[in-house]
């Protein structure tokens, strides 16, 4: 019943420009662990980050956070609605994402393995006794927005941009146009089909 009570105190609470802090002594507490299903507001902060980003919403983690052996495993999905410009024509694009995230936390790296697992960006320090939420959901949002960004028309080869004797093409469409360009332009083209047995 304690575990259960505990769950429901960290379940469903609405983070807005609040931190959403999981405290490692109420994590020990528990030997199955908190569970968590969290709706943050992180688009002010992300902005501030990383200025393409157009919009952020519906952000949700939904998971667990456990104490097992010295190590404290963050284990979540985590689901958005990102809006960031095209990479080639500077329109919005709204993308979907949702993907799971696995952390691991120590406070006290005591051990070789640890200390060097730590400096190794492969476990992350604890600090002030809490795992920040917020901060592991916006530091995953950054890491996964996409360096080429299209909106579908232009994912379909549609929307390029065209002027006056120009136009942006892909490099396959370079590369099929320098070929004709060279078979035109070769001294021998006039002579082509000129020996061809009937």
């Amino acid at each position: 019943m304690k575990g259960q009570l505990h769950d429901i105190l960290v379940v469903s609470r609405r983070c807005e420009g609040k931190r959403m802090n999981l405290y490692t002594q109420e994590i020990r507490k528990n030997p199955e662990g908190l569970a968590f299903d969290q709706e943050l507001d992180l688009l002010k902060e992300l902005q501030k980050r990383n200025p393409e980003i157009l919009d952020l919403k519906d952000v949700t983690a939904t998971g667990r956070v456990a104490y097992d052996t010295g190590l404290y495993v963050l284990d979540y999905q985590l689901t958005y609605t990102i809006v960031l410009a095209s990479s080639r024509s500077m329109e919005p694009v709204e993308l979907q994402e949702s993907y799971p995230v696995t952390e691991v936390f120590a406070e006290d790296a005591q051990s070789e393995a640890d200390i060097e697992a730590l400096e190794e960006d492969l476990i992350l320090p604890i600090e002030g006794g809490r795992i920040d939420l917020s901060e592991s959901v916006a530091d995953n949002i950054l890491l996964n927005i996409p360096l080429k960004v299209l909106t579908p028309e232009e994912e379909a080869g549609h929307g390029f941009i065209e002027g006056n004797d120009w136009k942006i093409m892909t490099e396959e469409e370079y590369q099929e146009a320098q070929a004709v360009k060279k078979e035109e332009n070769s001294p021998f083209a006039g002579l082509q089909g000129l020996f061809e047995e009937e």
